[in-house]
């Protein structure tokens, strides 16, 4: 199937591992021209490096906890550069914990960077995708806007907002021939679920290798999924093919989501 994104750009955001990397890498096999964005300049530096000689890409260095900060630096890459037909929203999901014993600081940190920055790197982009006619938003969430995840009360809350965001900007945006939609990790071989299982295990006194084999058990598919079985997703929503295509939630979870 050709995807038709030969000369594309894309903004693709914690492009410095897990599934934010594979997608940078994914999009560029695809002809794509990527643009990174995380925080630390080395680790893009190395992803850069990566990336297929043949497309034209490039980084930004941004912290999502200030979103105007983010918002000025990536104006002044479209301002000198180009635009983007393409935006790729992920960041790494708030810490765990439940979500009765949350600290108010705890919610105003995810909703900063998560919503507040997807919805000003929203603002930025969608004037270059209005005027060539062509717009994918992607925002890589989590299945708990689904199904709510046990001791996930923070990222479940923020989560649940940043869908309905999407899906009210999916309305607003659809007659531009831009598309917005969610993809929806499962448990994903990514250092965040390193994280939740080292957790598990110091909670439930098991090892964790006990602890990753019963989360396995939890899926149909009995296994982890690949950052790059979430990066065909994304490459696939962010072509031609997927047009039509807009304001979904989708699962890429190993068919865990008990829900339809």
């Amino acid at each position: 199937m050709n995807l038709n994104l030969n000369n594309k750009n894309a903004l693709v955001c914690g492009s410095t591992g897990g599934i934010g990397k594979a997608t940078a890498m994914a999009l560029a096999s695809e002809g794509v021209n990527v643009t990174l964005v995380a925080r630390n300049e080395d680790k893009l530096k190395m992803v850069l490096a990566k990336l297929p000689s043949e497309g034209k890409h490039s980084y930004i260095v941004a912290d999502f906890s200030n979103p105007l900060e983010l918002k000025q630096k990536v104006s002044d890459f479209i301002s000198k550069n180009h635009g983007f037909h393409i935006l790729v929203n992920n960041t790494g999901g708030p810490a765990g914990g439940p979500v009765f014993m949350a600290d108010l600081d705890e919610f105003q940190k995810a909703f900063t960077q998560h919503l507040k920055c997807n919805h000003v790197l929203a603002q930025t982009v969608v004037p270059f995708m209005k005027e060539t006619g062509y717009g994918r938003i992607i925002n890589v969430i989590s299945t708990s806007v689904k199904q709510p995840l046990d001791g996930l009360g923070v990222s479940n809350t923020i989560r649940g907002a940043v869908a309905n965001w999407s899906k009210t900007l999916s309305n607003e945006l659809g007659s531009f021939g831009i598309t917005v939609n969610n993809v929806l990790p499962g448990a994903t071989g990514t250092d965040r679920l390193a994280e939740i299982i080292k957790n598990k295990s110091a909670k439930s006194g098991s090892t964790e290798e006990e602890a990753a084999n019963a989360m396995k058990q939890a899926v149909p598919a009995k296994r982890f999924a690949k950052p790059e079985e979430l990066a065909d997703a994304i490459t696939f929503l962010a072509s031609e093919r997927a047009g039509y295509i807009n304001g979904i939630n989708l699962p890429v979870d190993g068919g865990r989501t008990k829900s339809l």
